[in-house]
């Protein structure tokens, strides 16, 4: 794989590098926002053009691919900022560019990649545990479209959007591989409640519920019954970007580590020349170069026409990781000492960070027994 960056790359790297420089000031990262600035944050990187990063240019996006999603991704989490850019822009907007109708991509892409709308993927369910076969919310047909009835539960951006891209089932029962497909819903329409939340990085989710809500046959996004391997590679295109994220906030969370133990001194010499906290610097570095070339490893995966192969290498590296940024945040926090767990040091607020994405779209555990299950798969064919 070729990992060198293009002269493209590099502009769009440095753009949003001083954007985050200027729009999250060091001792503010993580904290939560308030409307007014969330709302003035997301303009700016509509302007910056992160919101339409991968919608087609015919509709006023920029139609980048995953690498360059992964270079915004990795300075945004370097910044702990970006909240809403990608369930709007990512999960919902890149599945109706790729299946939605001509209505319905003239009538919400450009308005998502100009920040005027914002869009959000309702996929999850309590009782699915991340499992896409196991969604069970019904929209049963009523002649002149459908009727969608059920909770779709940690909706990122819920709160704020204009609508939703909903996964129910027209068919089938749990657990079956066909049956899922794809609603663009009005926020506003009647019959939706949105109980928002906060969730431990200081950003919002809301559980959204449908009751009896009738969206008309215009509404569907794509063919009714088959929209599994499309919510699959929407996902995938999520998880890799979040990878990525994960990353840039692992690097930055590493150098405030690296200078507190430069400057924090005990029995008289900075902790720094401890060779034990060595050790644990050395396996963040560590931790951290493996997990930059396995997230572009990931990048790159998701923009080849595989979907196998996209799925095993998404997975692999959402499993690693997962697993090895929980373990940086813990000793992060734990060399920091008990001020590791004040709101006022930013070593906790990129630690909790890293433990969502961990938890969103699949777990470190989840995506393993997914790439096992895929690896066996393919052993046995």
């Amino acid at each position: 794989m070729d990992f060198s960056l293009t002269e493209d790359h590099v502009a769009l790297h440095d753009a949003v590098r001083r954007f985050c420089d200027g729009e999250y000031p060091a001792h503010q990262r993580g904290n939560a926002e308030d409307a007014a600035l969330a709302a003035r944050r997301r303009m700016g990187l509509a302007e910056l053009g992160v919101t339409g990063l991968t919608v087609d240019p015919d509709h006023g996006g920029s139609g980048y691919g995953a690498v360059e999603t992964m270079l915004v991704a990795q300075q945004l989490g370097r910044a702990l900022g970006g909240a809403g850019w990608l369930a709007s822009g990512l999960p919902a907007a890149a599945l109706i560019g790729r299946a939605g109708s001509a209505q319905q991509r003239a009538q919400w892409l450009e308005a998502a990649a100009t920040g005027e709308k914002v869009l959000a993927f309702a996929v999850g369910e309590a009782d699915a545990r991340y499992d896409i076969a196991r969604l069970a919310v019904p929209a049963k047909e009523t002649g002149d479209g459908w009727s969608i009835d059920g909770t779709k539960t940690l909706v990122f951006d819920g709160a704020i959007a204009d609508a939703f891209v909903v996964v129910a089932r027209t068919s089938g029962g749990r657990g079956d591989t066909h049956g899922l497909s794809l609603f663009l819903v009005d926020a506003k329409a009647p019959g939706i409640t949105v109980r928002n939340f906060g969730t431990i990085d200081a950003r919002e989710a809301a559980h959204v519920t449908f009751n009896n809500v009738t969206v008309s046959k215009g509404d569907l996004v794509g063919q009714a019954g088959e929209a599994r391997e499309l919510v699959e590679a929407a996902l995938d295109r999520a998880n890799a970007a979040l990878c990525a994220e994960s990353v840039g906030a692992l690097g930055a969370l590493l150098e405030l580590t690296a200078e507190h133990l430069k400057t924090r001194t005990q029995f008289g010499a900075p902790l720094a020349k401890f060779q034990a906290l060595q050790h644990r610097i050395a396996d963040m570095l560590i931790a951290l170069e493996q997990s930059k070339s396995m997230a572009c490893a990931a990048a790159m995966a998701v923009d080849e026409d595989d979907a196998q192969r996209r799925g095993r290498f998404v997975s692999a590296v959402k499993a690693f990781i997962g697993d090895a940024c929980r373990s940086a945040g813990e000793w992060a926090i734990q060399l920091h000492g008990a001020m590791g767990m004040t709101e006022e040091c930013r070593a906790g607020h990129y630690a909790k960070r890293m433990f969502a994405i961990n938890m969103s779209y699949g777990d470190a555990t989840w995506h393993l027994q997914r790439f096992t299950a895929q690896r066996l798969d393919k052993e046995a064919a």
